[in-house]
């Protein structure tokens, strides 16, 4: 039976993703969990298949082809006042990117994940959030530069 990975699982698979030999305690630092609890849930994530493996990244200066990458437009209630929505954005490991933007939409996001589904809760975390008033998404394709 596949398990249904939690926030915090997926937090955890971030963090992962981006350094797979990261220490439990600062990892549970990251994701607000103690060192056992951290290495409590990376077993049950490699004993129920959400871990398969750990892998080399060549640090070549590009960027992993695995990952998928999104840019989300966010409109703030409040586009004066809305640090808090910076705050919080700033917790996800997932959103490299985020540009204030004069115009039409308030922030511009870039968002890489190993999934869409995890795109797609990186979405839902962002759209969900005190402040936040609408969002638009889009997948890129390709990078052409």
């Amino acid at each position: 039976m596949k398990r249904i990975l939690d926030p915090l699982d997926e937090r955890i698979l971030a963090e992962l993703t981006a350094n797979a030999r990261i220490a439990h305690a600062e990892l549970g630092t990251k994701v607000n969990l103690s060192r056992n609890a951290v290495r409590q849930r990376i077993e049950r994530l490699e004993r129920d298949g959400a871990i398969q493996g750990y892998t080399l990244k060549v640090g070549d200066g590009r960027r992993a082809a695995a990952l998928i990458s999104a840019v989300i437009f966010v409109y703030r209630h409040d586009r004066m006042r809305g640090e808090e929505v910076l705050r919080d954005l700033r917790a996800i490991p997932e959103v490299t990117q985020c540009d204030v933007m004069s115009g039409e939409f308030d922030l511009m996001l870039r968002v890489e994940a190993a999934t869409p589904d995890r795109v797609h809760g990186v979405w839902r975390e962002i759209s969900a959030m005190p402040g936040v008033a609408n969002t638009v998404t889009s997948f890129v394709l390709s990078a052409v530069i």
